[in-house]
C-alpha cells in the first residue's frame, strides 16, 4: 500500500484523541481488574454471574456508547439476530441483554480475547463444521438464566449501518429447528445519523476501529431495538427466518427515518 493509500486508511489522531484513549484504556483496565476476581468468586459460590453483563456494558460506556433500549429479550431466552456495524455492537449488546455470542472460531486463537469470550459464554464456530454448531449453542444455552440470550450476526461482517446486507441463513443453522421454548428474536443496533463515522467498514483494521472510536469526543448515540420475535411460521427454517428477521429489522428501519 502506498503512503497517500495508508494515510486515508489509518487517519490521523490529534493529541486530544490519543488522550482520550489513554484515559479510556486505562479506564477499562481498572474495570477488568475490579470484575474477573468478582466473576470467580461469584462462579465458585455457583451463583447466577452478572459481571460479564456489568464489564461489557461497562466498557460500552467508557467507550462513549450512551444507549437507548426499546422492547426487551425475551424473558424465557432468546437468540438474538442482530445487524452489525462494528466492534463496539458486542458490549453494547450485552450491557442491554446479558446476551452471549456466537463467533468465528479464529478469535479463539487470540489468548486474551479467547479468555474474554469464554467467561461470557461465547459459543466458537468453525465455519467448515457447521453440523458441530447445534450442539455447541445447546451447551451454552443449558448455562444462561431464564433472562438470558445468544446473539448471533446474520450479515456475516460488519456493514456501514445505513442498511442491511443479505443474510446468510448458513449462519442460522444451530436454530433450525429453533430449540423450544427460545424465541428467535430481531435486533436492530441504531447508531443514528453519525453511524458511517464509527461503522466498521471497507478495508480498515479492527485496531483502527477500536482506536477511532475511543478517540471521539461527542458521545455515541445508539439505540437497541429489541424487536418482535419471530412467529411459528417465520421460523419453518434457516431461509424463512433469514429473511423473516431481516424483513423485521428493514421495516424497523424504515419507519423511523
Amino acid at each position: 500500500m502506498n503512503a497517500t493509500a495508508d494515510a486515508i486508511a489509518r487517519p490521523a489522531i490529534s493529541l486530544a484523541g490519543r488522550l482520550r484513549i489513554v484515559l479510556r484504556l486505562a479506564a477499562m483496565l481498572l474495570l477488568l481488574l475490579v470484575c474477573v476476581p468478582l466473576y470467580y468468586v461469584w462462579r465458585v459460590m455457583r451463583l447466577h454471574n452478572p459481571w460479564p453483563r456489568i464489564f461489557l456494558g461497562g466498557i460500552a460506556r467508557i467507550a462513549g456508547a450512551r444507549v437507548t433500549i426499546t422492547g426487551a429479550p425475551s424473558r424465557k431466552g432468546a437468540f438474538l439476530l442482530s445487524n452489525h456495524v462494528s466492534w463496539l455492537d458486542i458490549p453494547v449488546i450485552s450491557g442491554a441483554s446479558g446476551s452471549a455470542f456466537v463467533a468465528h472460531s479464529g478469535l479463539a486463537d487470540v489468548g486474551l480475547l479467547k479468555w474474554l469470550c469464554e467467561m461470557n459464554d461465547t459459543v466458537f464456530v468453525a465455519r467448515h463444521e457447521r453440523r458441530s454448531v447445534h450442539a455447541q449453542v445447546e451447551q451454552v444455552r443449558a448455562a444462561l438464566t431464564d433472562t438470558g440470550a445468544l446473539t448471533v450476526f446474520p450479515e456475516g461482517t460488519t456493514s456501514d449501518g445505513l442498511g442491511l446486507l443479505p443474510f446468510k441463513s448458513s449462519l442460522l443453522s444451530a436454530l433450525d429447528p429453533p430449540p423450544p421454548g427460545i424465541a428467535i428474536q430481531p435486533v436492530w443496533l441504531d447508531y443514528g445519523p453519525d453511524v458511517a463515522a464509527m461503522a466498521w467498514v471497507g478495508e480498515e483494521h479492527g485496531l483502527d476501529n477500536f482506536l477511532k472510536i475511543l478517540a471521539r469526543r461527542r458521545p455515541i448515540p445508539v439505540t437497541v431495538h429489541f424487536l418482535a420475535p419471530l412467529t411459528a411460521e417465520e421460523t419453518a427454517n434457516r431461509k424463512v427466518m433469514a429473511t423473516a428477521a431481516r424483513e423485521r429489522i428493514l421495516q424497523a428501519i424504515s419507519a423511523t427515518r
